[in-house]
């Protein structure tokens, strides 16, 4: 009799197996996310970290040297004087009493309108500066005798011509914020590509077409520049011109608290002229990243 084959284990080894999922990439997704996450948080520890230690040493040195000093107040007598001031910014008692909002506004208002002056003339200047040789040779011995003048210097000056302090201030924050836009605008006239140029020449194009098509946008990132440095110099120069001329206006302000006596106020003011300075830099340096382009290489 024939023997049987054991069909049983023969049909067992001639059934395929279920493919083996691998499980290195679902082992390999919580690695990648806790990666991603250790490198999100060690960017936001480096970057947050300085400046956290930077303010912490600061507040530990305002601490010792008003320990030293009964005259000069702590921190915290700072921080609870500078929430009651800032519970209400806006409050209006008189011309000479008025909230410490309405002063940085008067500031600002100043700032912008010598600023303002300041690019309508410093811009154009600066073109026609960087544009013509014989210009730029006759005036820049001028800009470089009245650019390291004082600000303060001004002020008289200003008040004479003006009879007013207001408008001395703002012609202070003309004269000072006046000379970044000239100078920057001058220079990025100055190193515009000679091909651009010889292309316009080439084109037959105006002197206002090479101005608008070819100057504004090659010089757009350096006239920004200029525009960033004056502010900050108006900012810096409508403080002290304030304090000497007095009315409303940030500078006005700390003068009146040093006569009053109220340190507590005056470093809050500090703090307060510093912040506005920062938000001023900060939203100048956005708007400049937003017009400067890297040039192409070959």
């Amino acid at each position: 009799m024939a023997r049987s084959l054991p069909t049983a284990g023969l049909a067992a080894a001639a059934e395929p197996s279920a493919p083996t999922v691998p499980s290195a990439p679902a082992a390999a997704a919580p690695r990648d996310l806790a990666a991603a996450w250790q490198q999100r948080f060690g960017s936001l520890v480096q970057n947050l970290l300085p400046p956290v230690l930077g303010f912490g040493l600061l507040l530990v040195l305002w601490s010792i040297i008003a320990q030293g000093n009964p005259g000069i107040p702590g921190p915290q007598e700072t921080w609870l004087q500078a929430q009651e001031i800032f519970r209400d910014p806006f409050y209006r008692n008189g011309p000479n009493d008025q909230g410490v909002g309405w002063n940085v506004l008067a500031s600002l208002q100043r700032v912008s309108i010598g600023f303002g002056l300041a690019a309508l003339v410093g811009i154009p200047l600066g073109f026609v500066i960087g544009r013509f040789e014989f210009l730029s040779r006759m005036f820049n011995p001028v800009i470089s005798l009245l650019r390291p003048v004082s600000p303060l210097a001004w002020l008289p000056i200003g008040l004479l011509v003006f009879k007013g302090a207001n408008p001395a201030a703002i012609w202070t924050i003309f004269i000072c914020s006046i000379w970044p836009m000239v100078i920057n605008t001058a220079v990025g006239v100055q190193r515009v590509p000679q091909d651009y140029m010889n292309v316009a020449r080439v084109l037959n194009l105006s002197e206002w077409k090479i101005a608008t098509t070819i100057l504004f946008p090659a010089v757009l990132p350096y006239m920004l520049t200029g525009v960033r440095l004056a502010v900050g110099t108006a900012w810096l120069v409508i403080v002290a011109a304030e304090m000497l001329t007095g009315g409303v206006g940030i500078g006005f302000w700390v003068w009146d608290e040093w006569n009053n006596l109220n340190v507590k106020n005056i470093i809050i003011a500090i703090f307060v002229i510093g912040l506005v300075g920062l938000l001023l830099e900060w939203a100048l340096i956005r708007l400049a990243s937003a017009f400067t382009f890297e040039e192409v290489k070959a």
